[in-house]
C-alpha cells in the first residue's frame, strides 16, 4: 500500500526538523501501571501482560481469570499471565492510598488530553484512518474512528500525538497501528469518550486513556498502556510498555 520510496522520502524529511505535536500528556502515577482500571480487568488466559495490572475503587474480585497467588505482605499479587504484579483497592496499606492517586491522575490525564483545543486534523478522514499515514500533531473526532486497513503513525522519537475521539474506536480484525521514523508508543495518546474494540490478532500502538471499556479480542497485542475509567477485558491478548 505504501511504496519504499514514500517511506523513505518521509523519514528523511521528518528526521531533519525539530520535535512537532502538541506538548505531552503527564500520566502522572497512572503511569505506573500497563492496565488500570476502575471497575475491573479480566482475561482469557492465556494473556501476556508485561508491566503493572490494577483496580481501584473495586476490589480484588475485579480481577478475574488471573489465579491470583497473594504476597506473603498482603499488598499485591501475581500470575503467571502477567510479568509484574496486580494491585486492587482491597490490598493492605499502602496499596489503597496508591490506587486511589493513580485512579485520580488518569482522570486528570484524560481530561487534559480531552480538553486540548485548537486541534491541527479536524475530523480527518471522517474517522476511517485505514490506509493513512499520522504525522505528528493533535486530532479531533467528533465521532467514532475505525481503522478498517493498517495505519502508519509516522514522526521522530521526540515527536507527540493526541488523538481525541468523541465516539468509540474500533481496530477491524488483523489491521496494524504501524511506527514509522523513530516514533515512539509512549508519545502517542488515544483519548477515547466510548468503547475501544481492538479486534482479534490486531495492534495498538500508544497510550489508551478510555473513558469507558477497552476491550482485546483474541491474539490482539497493545504496545500501550490500558487507562479506563471503567472495565479492561482482554482475550488472550498481550500487553506490553
Amino acid at each position: 500500500m505504501f511504496s519504499t520510496l514514500f517511506i523513505v522520502s518521509l523519514l528523511t524529511a521528518l528526521s531533519s526538523v525539530a520535535a512537532m505535536g502538541p506538548a505531552a500528556v503527564n500520566l502522572r502515577t497512572a503511569g505506573n501501571f500497563a492496565i488500570l482500571a476502575k471497575s475491573g480487568v479480566s482475561t482469557v488466559p492465556p494473556s501476556v501482560i508485561t508491566g503493572s495490572v490494577a483496580v481501584s475503587p473495586i476490589s480484588a474480585t475485579g480481577l478475574t481469570g488471573f489465579s491470583l497467588t497473594a504476597d506473603p505482605s498482603g499488598q499485591s499479587s501475581t500470575s503467571i499471565q502477567v510479568v509484574g504484579k496486580l494491585f486492587a483497592a482491597s490490598y493492605a496499606a499502602p496499596t489503597p492510598l496508591t490506587l486511589t492517586t493513580a485512579v485520580s491522575d488518569m482522570g486528570t490525564a484524560y481530561n487534559d488530553a480531552s480538553g486540548r483545543i485548537n486541534p491541527n486534523f479536524n475530523n480527518l478522514a471522517a474517522g476511517l484512518l485505514g490506509g493513512l499515514t499520522l504525522t505528528p500533531g493533535l486530532y479531533k473526532w467528533t465521532t467514532a474512528i475505525n481503522i478498517a486497513t493498517d495505519v502508519i503513525i509516522a514522526g521522530s522519537p521526540l515527536d507527540t500525538w493526541i488523538f481525541q475521539v468523541s465516539g468509540s474506536m474500533t481496530i477491524a480484525q488483523g489491521k496494524k497501528m504501524i511506527l514509522a521514523g523513530g516514533a515512539l508508543s509512549k508519545n502517542i495518546v488515544w483519548v477515547v469518550a466510548s468503547g475501544v474494540t481492538a479486534g482479534a490478532g490486531s495492534h495498538i500502538e500508544g497510550v489508551i486513556l478510555g473513558k469507558t471499556l477497552i476491550t482485546l479480542q483474541t491474539g490482539a497485542t497493545a504496545n500501550s498502556r490500558l487507562l479506563a475509567q471503567t472495565f479492561v477485558a482482554l482475550q488472550k491478548a498481550t500487553v506490553l510498555n
